[in-house]
């Protein structure tokens, strides 16, 4: 049975996105290579939303920032907030548990460069925008990077020119607060532009938000 907030397999909808899965299926025969699943339960409080899934990251593993830096210190920093339990080894099977979050992306599949198209990302917010809705408990959502930031509130329905992005932002929508960070990738650590202390605030923030 197909679940609207999950594309299907092999989803076909960007050309573009569909053509590249097909050569990394050639070059990279072991890795998910398709449209990658949401991790955590439906019933969370908290939504995390990514840009896209890595190359070598979560188009490997077949799970959001599993795999790559980004992962790293998202799920570093999860544990340390009692927001996850286990120990992560940057596998989808290595048993890792997130509490009272879910995990997705505004692309779900992986785009040449990390850079999906305005088209794409137009195209996969049907599928967050149904995630939204089908989470009963959601009280906040934390965007991870401006890209995941727009497509939120885009979802929302709410006006970008109005909630312009920045680290740390925040911002009431009915019942949902709706925070955002710098995303945490590698390159925005390395150059300075992400902190572990500035990510690990956010988080607390969001777990504040969504009453864990």
């Amino acid at each position: 049975m197909e679940k609207a907030y999950e594309p299907p397999k092999n989803c076909p909808l960007c050309p573009r996105l569909f053509s590249f899965r097909e050569k990394n299926r050639e070059g990279f025969a072991d890795f998910f290579n398709d449209p990658v699943p949401s991790f955590g339960a439906l019933s969370a409080p908290l939504l995390i939303v990514g840009l896209a899934p890595g190359l070598k990251g979560a188009n490997r593993t077949g799970r959001p920032f599993t795999g790559d830096y980004a992962g790293d210190l998202l799920y570093a920093s999860l544990k340390r907030h009692d927001l996850a339990r286990g120990e992560y080894k940057a596998r989808a099977d290595d048993g890792f548990e997130l509490v009272g979050v879910r995990i997705s992306n505004a692309v779900r599949c992986v785009p040449p460069e990390n850079k999906p198209l305005p088209m794409e990302i137009n195209t996969c917010r049907q599928f967050l925008s149904a995630e939204i809705a089908a989470m009963p408990h959601l009280k906040a959502i934390l965007a991870l990077g401006q890209i995941a930031h727009n497509s939120v509130l885009s979802a929302l329905k709410i006006k970008k020119r109005h909630h312009a992005f920045a680290h740390g932002a925040r911002q009431q929508s009915g019942g949902l607060t709706i925070l955002s960070s710098y995303h945490c990738s590698r390159y925005n650590t390395n150059t300075g532009v992400l902190t572990e202390a500035m990510f690990d605030e956010v988080i607390a923030a969001a777990k504040q938000a969504a009453g864990l």
